[in-house]
C-alpha cells in the first residue's frame, strides 16, 4: 500500500489516540503516503505531525464543507480508507473519499448506516479501550495494531510558554475542570477543596485551564472563588499546543472525562481522572487508568437499573448529579496516594 487516508474529524481525546496509528503505519510502510481528513480544531493540535498530509473538514460549513472535500480530493485515489468515525457526518464524508479497501467498526459499534461506507472492519472485541480498537484499524490491512506510542510536536515557544507558568521546586497540578458534555463535569466548590488540599499539604503549584468559552472561564473562575488557597487561572489564556506543553511539565492533571486528560497520557503525564458519567475503562486516560476516581458503576446502577456487565459497553451515566458521587475525600486520597508512589521523584519541571 502507497496511499492511505485517515477519516477521523473529532474529538480531541479520540484524536490523540489516532496518533500511534500514523507513526505505526509509517514504521510498518515505510515511505507509504498518509491523508488526514480531520475537524478544525483537532487539526490546531496535531496538524503538523511530521509526514502527513491533513485536509482540515469545517463542520460547521453544512454542505459547502462536502463541496469543500470533493474539490480537495479530486482525482485522488487511495489504497485504504480508515473510516474511524461513525456519525453521520462522517459517514457522508467517508463517501467522497475514492479508496479501494474502506475499512470501518464491527457491527456492534457501528451506527447511521456505518456499514454502508465501508467493505472491510475491524474484529468485534467486548469492552475495548477506544485506544485500542483505533489500533486495531491496522489489522483488516494485514498489518499489526499500533502500539501506545504518542508524539505531538511543539515548538520551544510553547515550552518557554510552559515554563512561565510553571514553579520550579515544587510539583504542579494542572486541573482542566469541563468537559465538553456538562454532565460530565465535577461541581466546581469539590475542585476547590481538591485544589485546596494539594497546596496545603502537599505544597503543589495549582493551575486551572480551559477553553476561552464563556462557561469553561466562568467554571474556573468558581473554582478559584471558592478556594481558601491561591490557585494560578490561565484559562482561555493558552493554545492547545501551550496546553500540551504545560502537560507535558506539569507533573499530575486532574480532569473528567475530556480531551485535556487524553493530551496528559499522551505525553507521559499522570493524570487523576474523575468518571462517574462514563466508563473509564472504555475512554480513559490510557496510561492512568490506577488514577481514576472511578463512581461509573454506582452512577450507572443508580441512573439505568444496570450493572456494567448488564448494560451496552460504552453506555453513558450522564445524569444530572452522577458525578457528585465522586467525594472530595476519596479524590484527595488519591492525590494522597500518587504523592506517596511519587516520593523522592524529582518533578517534571
Amino acid at each position: 500500500m502507497k496511499s492511505i487516508c485517515i477519516l477521523r474529524l473529532s474529538a480531541i481525546g479520540d484524536v490523540t489516540h489516532v496518533i500511534p496509528v500514523v507513526l505505526s503505519l509509517q514504521e510498518q510502510l515505510p515511505g507509504v503516503n498518509i491523508t488526514w481528513v480531520i475537524g478544525k480544531l483537532e487539526a490546531k493540535l496535531i496538524g503538523d505531525l511530521p509526514g502527513v498530509e491533513f485536509i482540515i473538514f469545517d463542520k460547521k460549513a453544512g454542505r459547502q464543507g462536502y463541496a469543500d472535500l470533493r474539490k480537495k480530493i479530486r482525482g485522488r485515489q487511495f489504497d485504504a480508507l480508515l473510516h474511524m468515525q461513525v456519525a453521520l457526518r462522517a459517514n457522508l464524508a467517508a463517501a467522497l473519499i475514492p479508496a479501494k479497501v474502506k475499512v470501518g467498526y464491527d457491527k456492534a459499534r457501528s451506527k447511521d448506516l456505518h456499514g454502508l461506507f465501508i467493505n472491510k472492519r475491524i474484529a468485534p472485541a467486548p469492552q475495548q479501550h477506544v485506544r485500542d480498537c483505533l489500533a486495531s484499524f491496522l489489522e483488516p490491512l494485514g498489518l499489526k495494531a499500533a502500539p501506545p506510542r504518542w508524539h505531538i510536536p511543539l515548538s520551544d515557544a510553547d515550552h518557554q510558554f510552559a515554563h512561565t507558568h510553571l514553579a520550579g521546586g515544587r510539583k504542579n497540578l494542572v486541573i482542566s475542570p469541563c468537559a465538553s458534555h456538562k454532565l460530565r463535569n465535577w461541581p466546581p466548590e469539590r475542585y476547590a477543596q481538591l485544589a485546596d488540599h494539594a497546596i496545603r499539604v502537599h505544597g503543589m503549584k495549582v493551575i486551572l485551564v480551559g477553553s476561552p468559552a464563556p462557561f469553561e472561564v466562568d467554571y474556573c473562575a468558581t473554582i478559584e472563588a471558592a478556594m481558601k488557597e491561591k490557585a494560578h487561572n490561565i484559562c482561555g489564556k493558552d493554545t492547545l499546543k501551550q496546553l500540551t506543553a504545560l502537560l507535558t511539565h506539569a507533573d499530575l492533571a486532574v480532569a473528567p472525562d475530556t480531551g485535556p486528560a487524553h493530551i496528559a497520557s499522551a505525553v507521559d503525564t499522570d493524570v487523576l481522572g474523575l468518571f462517574a458519567a462514563s466508563n473509564p475503562y472504555r475512554s480513559g486516560p490510557y496510561n492512568s487508568l490506577q488514577w481514576c476516581v472511578n463512581r461509573y458503576p454506582e452512577a450507572l446502577k443508580k441512573y439505568t437499573g444496570k450493572s456494567v456487565d448488564e448494560a451496552r459497553w460504552g453506555a453513558k451515566a450522564e445524569f444530572e448529579g452522577a458525578m457528585d458521587l465522586i467525594e472530595v475525600d476519596e479524590a484527595c486520597a488519591t492525590l494522597d496516594e500518587w504523592i506517596a508512589q511519587q516520593s523522592g521523584k524529582p518533578s517534571n519541571d
